[in-house]
């Protein structure tokens, strides 16, 4: 299911990301993601699907008297449980594993209440090296996802097919 829901979310940042990606008057890339996921976030929200709710931007988080910022903390209320998206600008590295890790421990341990279920990370960047992202996330037991985002919207039939695959892929 966790799956099936960063696949839909992915595909709806892709929207965003192309638009910011063109800008040549975009200073700060991932601060003018969320600036624009903010000031459309109904429309966002809606997209998404029925039981999203928006949490932060640079929701702040302190750990033995540091603060580390996670971009973008949703909750949802179906599925009662925190989805964390970090953006990168340019490609995800094994750090950034590293760093969605350590937020979801830390939401498991100190944002969870009873009865929410384990947080999802998704962590998205303009491209992903398949072998590093392997070895960084093996062996990692929480919901972690990378996933890239493109300069264009894939065309319906491709679409199509990487969603048939996924769905197969799910009921093995």
């Amino acid at each position: 299911m966790a799956k099936g829901l960063v696949v839909a979310i992915c595909l709806l940042l892709d929207s965003f990301m192309s638009v910011f990606q063109k800008s040549k008057h975009c200073l700060d890339f991932c601060r003018g993601v969320e600036k624009a996921l903010i000031t459309n976030l109904e429309t966002f929200l809606l997209e998404l699907g029925k039981g999203f709710a928006f949490v932060g931007r640079q929701y702040r988080i302190s750990i033995g008297g540091r603060h580390l910022y996670v971009d973008l903390v949703f909750y949802h209320r179906i599925l009662k449980c925190f989805v964390l998206i970090d953006l990168k600008r340019g490609e995800i590295q094994h750090e950034d594993i590293g760093q969605m890790n350590l937020y979801l421990n830390y939401f498991k341990a100190e944002e969870n209440t009873e009865g929410d279920n384990e947080p999802i990370g998704i962590v998205l960047g303009s491209s992903k090296n398949k072998l590093m992202m392997e070895y960084a996330l093996r062996g990692i037991t929480n919901q972690l996802f990378a996933a890239r985002y493109q300069l264009y919207l894939p065309k319906r039939e491709e679409l199509q097919a990487q969603l048939d695959r996924i769905l197969e892929a799910e009921q093995k």
